[in-house]
């Protein structure tokens, strides 16, 4: 099958073109700037940038997702349109979200309609907004925490009323993988625990009874890779990609105890005060943690993806231990209480060091 992956140079999106192309599929990957595709244990891929790919190749191609066409002269012809390329970035400008997270996915339509071409669209569990408790993978929620949710939610809207073939893919908080915990980029969570280990952040604010919907990398890539060989039976639908269990709150600060990484103090967002917490935390608070506390106090249950989508493994306190360890092993994470920022030196960071 030949396949088109926008947003190829990406976490998911390098991972799943590395995957394609070993089952055979001949994948172009549109990438933005990268040149360079770098699956998820850290292996470059080989690919080249001239002609069409045959079976089992990857062939790059440059583009912008915010143009007609996908900032494409001529649209390679393909029977497939992976729609990856997103900005995640929580504290990103709206207009950037609305170019990219939305126009993008409007331009995406147009190429995947011209090309009388299928449509797997990667959302996000989190479409969901506010909204707790049991949540089939159609919700859609009314209030969101962040402007990403948002633009997602508006992507998915469009994609709905296009009139093509489309599954839409919402995968939760992708972590690292189910066996080692490995991970290409430390993104999201990964800030919660460097800050807490590093001791820039002590307290957070934590609903009681909140979860965190981790779900491995693998488990994702598992799942679009059945969605994709299940199309015809899926199309119209949308599948969540989550966790087999969410992970409590009260867990997380476990993990970090085991690790000896610290351990947070959460506590009712009723009672937390970021004008109370000394001068250097408050800062690491509102330019970084405060970004990720809306996910602190949420408990959303999504539904499985269901057959013919693979059951997750199991997201238990060993899987969170070595999720942790890989990220201690890559140094991205390391207990430094002496790396605290005391109330008279700390320094505003700047809004690059915190997005996820």
């Amino acid at each position: 099958m030949r396949v088109l992956v926008t947003g190829a140079a990406g976490l998911i999106g390098a991972e799943l073109v590395g995957r394609l192309a070993a089952q055979g599929h001949a994948v172009t990957a549109l990438v933005h700037r990268n040149s360079m595709l770098i699956d998820n244990g850290g292996r470059v891929l080989p690919s080249r940038e001239d002609a069409l790919p045959a079976a089992g190749d990857i062939v790059i191609r440059h583009g912008d997702v915010r143009l007609p066409g996908l900032g494409l002269a001529t649209p390679p012809p393909i029977d497939l349109l992976v729609h990856a390329a997103a900005v995640t970035s929580f504290d990103a400008p709206r207009a950037m979200l609305e170019a990219v997270n939305v126009s993008g996915t409007h331009h995406a339509i147009d190429v995947a309609r011209t090309a009388g071409a299928r449509l797997l669209h990667i959302s996000t569990a989190y479409v969901c907004g506010t909204d707790d408790g049991p949540t089939s993978a159609s919700h859609i929620g009314r209030r969101f925490t962040n402007g990403y949710e948002a633009s997602k939610a508006a992507a998915e809207a469009l994609v709905r009323a296009s009139g093509i073939p489309f599954v839409i893919a919402r995968p939760s908080v992708v972590v690292g993988d189910w066996a080692e915990g490995q991970i290409a980029r430390f993104e999201n969570i990964y800030m919660i625990f460097k800050l807490i280990a590093e001791r820039r952040i002590r307290m957070l604010p934590a609903a009681e009874g909140a979860t965190l919907d981790l779900v491995p990398i693998d488990h994702v890539m598992a799942g679009l890779l059945a969605i994709i060989a299940h199309f015809p039976a899926l199309a119209g639908t949308s599948r969540h990609l989550v966790a087999a269990t969410p992970t409590p709150v009260p867990a997380i600060r476990a993990a970090m105890a085991r690790a000896g990484l610290g351990i947070p103090e959460f506590v009712p967002s009723a009672h937390f005060d970021p004008a109370s917490l000394p001068a250097g935390e408050r800062r690491w608070h509102a330019a970084a943690a405060a970004l990720y506390t809306a996910y602190l106090l949420r408990n959303p249950r999504f539904e499985p993806g269901g057959p013919p989508l693979p059951a997750c493994q199991p997201t238990d306190d060993a899987w969170l231990d070595r999720l942790i360890a890989h990220a201690v092993r890559a140094g991205f994470v390391s207990a430094r209480p002496d790396k605290g920022v005391p109330a008279s030196s700390a320094a505003t960071p700047a809004p690059s060091e915190c997005r996820p």
